[in-house]
């Protein structure tokens, strides 16, 4: 309840911001003791567990609870599902509570190296990454934005030897995790009776509605981005459902309380794998848990879901990864595999920041009201409903701009106000505070009107790696994205201003006056503000990380020198161990991960069912 408290505490000093400061504590009084019921429905956590369970599933994010909830279907089984972190609470429901999420104990909240080509409006020169330490992972961090990605994605995937990846062969997991309330969704193409809900944002600011039409004034389609065409601009498809934050533990484990073969242990950190280092066979874990470690034996699998970060931390922690890596820190490799490399993400030049007249944008002290915790405790809508004050998105192909059905290198990202309307935001980016004050110091005093562009790029070029710090397991490791070492990877987010400059211009953004804030970068002044130059130095500033972590332990057949799992996710050279969660993509699809990543965790559950099965016969 630590967390509770500590989000409540900071929600309620935001509130003390402005006038209205009894109002909304005392409907936030009110919206817990009617919502209380929502906090029972977790699954227990388990004190005394089995000596060995058939699979040990590390790690209840995205993945891990969808895989323990399709596995434990099998009635014969027993699965055991550690996690590092707590329960969920209800707070982290409200949707525009993402921000403060960030800053208590259900993040992992790891830095980068510092680094001299990105980062550089940070503190250290250091991006600030949060991953998910709760139930849920980081399904309860998320902006809770909802994209498949494109079909080239996944045919890429095939193409490189992953047999059974194709969009083809995807697009049914896909379908069996949504559950769509959107009402537009492509026919066909949605899915009805998954667990995982998607559905529009009840709420939408008149800055979205007009970044929307001014989108179609400037030739881009409207289109339904999870349909067989992603080109065009929407509004955001996300994974709330009646207004509140679905998160993985919320759609696949609250049903389950009563199913007797899933145990949960929680705040436990698993510390090593355990091998045989003669038949290389994973038998089981050692994990921390209150001052005291614990081992559990798995009869048939270990089944990693840590995330692109703590996944491979785990595997060469255990012995398994780059060998002369490992015995530089001191760990007897078991198998020599490329783990932690081939990181990627999505980056975006995060302050692109617009301000406007005649109309009120978003900032904490307007969204938390009576009226507005009434409209969300009473009629589930409302500004407390936005996801993050995330509206519209819209997907490009910059290489082939009059392809509708193009492979998009670029998004773009609308929020509803400025990095100035909640101080949240100067502490989740890692901001220097007078790099803060010089960007958004004005805005922020003089509470002016306004919303961000994010411009992701899709399809960097640039890769990075996860390494150790030493062999610790409570020693973060080193994580180098290498954002930008390939320089087409800054053209790319010059052309997505660009594009974002273009939407400005239009007739229904100018209703509002919406014009670009005057207000250059610092270390960027030397440039001509507005010149590409200026953009590609504005961009090494402020690198936002979008979250989408993959790729360090890379999906590939034996042949490809660079994979560390098969195309069943199977860790190459040892048995019993699989990789099931955002690591294993070859390369990061061209849209949000969330989805991607259970969707794999759903297919690995089939595949799994599958291989035991024959073996069982």
């Amino acid at each position: 309840m630590q967390t509770f408290f500590g989000i409540f505490a900071l929600m309620l000093g935001s509130c003390c911001y402005h006038a209205q400061a009894q109002d909304s504590i005392m409907s936030v009084i009110e919206f817990l003791q009617d919502g209380g019921k929502r906090l029972n429905r977790e699954l227990p956590d388990r004190n005394n567990l089995y000596e060995e369970y058939d699979f040990v599933i590390v790690g209840a994010g995205s993945a891990g609870c969808a895989l323990a909830a399709r596995l434990s279907e099998i009635s014969d089984w027993n699965i055991l599902l550690i996690e590092a972190g707590a329960n969920e609470n209800l707070l982290m429901d409200i949707p525009m509570f993402v921000h403060y999420m960030q800053s208590y104990d259900v993040n992992w909240d790891y830095r980068t190296k510092p680094s001299d080509q990105y980062c550089l409006a940070f503190k250290n020169n250091q991006c600030r990454f949060p991953r998910g330490k709760v139930m849920g992972g980081s399904s309860v961090l998320n902006y809770m934005i909802y994209t498949r990605g494109n079909r080239r994605d996944f045919d890429s995937w095939a193409a490189a030897g992953n047999e059974g990846w194709s969009y083809k062969d995807v697009l049914p997991y896909f379908q069996k995790l949504e559950h769509s309330f959107v009402p537009d969704s492509y026919p066909g193409y949605a899915g009805k009776n998954g667990p995982l809900a998607v559905s529009y944002v009840p709420y939408k600011s008149k800055i979205s509605k007009l970044f929307l039409e001014a989108s179609l004034q400037a030739g881009i389609p409207y289109v339904d981005y999870n349909g067989p065409k992603q080109v065009g601009i929407s509004f955001i498809q996300s994974t709330t459902r009646n207004g509140y934050r679905d998160s993985t533990n919320a759609a696949y484990l609250y049903p389950l309380k009563n199913r007797t073969n899933l145990h949960v242990r929680k705040r436990s950190q698993v510390t090593k794998i355990i091998i045989d280092k003669e038949t290389k066979q994973a038998t089981g874990v050692k994990f921390y848990h209150n001052r005291k470690y614990y081992t559990v034996k798995a009869r048939y699998e270990v089944i990693l879901s840590a995330g692109a970060i703590g996944s491979p931390h785990l595997l060469m922690l255990s012995g398994i990864g780059p060998k002369r890596h490992l015995q530089e820190k001191g760990i007897k490799p078991i198998v020599d595999l490329p783990v932690g490399y081939n990181f990627q993400d999505h980056t975006a030049a995060g302050a692109l920041t617009f301000l406007v007249n005649n109309t009120m944008s978003m900032m904490v002290e307007r969204e938390m009201s009576i009226e507005n915790f009434m409209d969300f405790q009473l009629r589930h809508t409302g500004p407390l409903t936005s996801i993050g004050g995330c509206e519209t998105i819209g997907f490009f192909d910059s290489e082939h701009p009059n392809d509708s059905d193009g492979w998009p290198d670029y998004e773009l990202l609308q929020i509803g106000g400025t990095m100035a309307g909640d101080p949240s935001f100067e502490l989740n980016f890692n901001y220097k505070h007078e790099t803060f004050q010089k960007l958004f110091g004005e805005v922020q005093r003089k509470s002016l009107n306004g919303f961000t562009v994010f411009p992701l790029i899709l399809r960097p070029r640039s890769s990075g790696r996860i390494s150790l710090k030493n062999a610790s397991p409570f020693r973060y490791p080193v994580i180098e994205p290498n954002y930008f070492s390939d320089p087409y990877d800054l053209d790319i987010s010059v052309r997505a201003i660009r594009k974002t400059l273009e939407i400005i211009d239009q007739p229904a953004m100018q209703q509002l006056n919406a014009h670009l804030l005057p207000v250059p970068m610092p270390g960027c002044e030397q440039y001509e503000f507005n010149s590409d130059d200026y953009w590609r130095c504005f961009t090494r500033h402020a690198t936002y990380t979008i979250y989408h972590h993959v790729g360090t332990c890379k999906m590939g057949p034996r042949k490809d020198r660079s994979a560390v799992v098969d195309p069943r996710l199977r860790v190459h050279g040892i048995k019993g161990l699989r990789v099931v969660d955002a690591s294993i993509m070859p390369n990061v699809p061209a849209g949000h991960t969330n989805a991607p990543t259970v969707m794999i965790a759903e297919k690995a559950a089939d595949m799994i069912k599958e291989d035991w099965n024959m073996v069982r016969r």
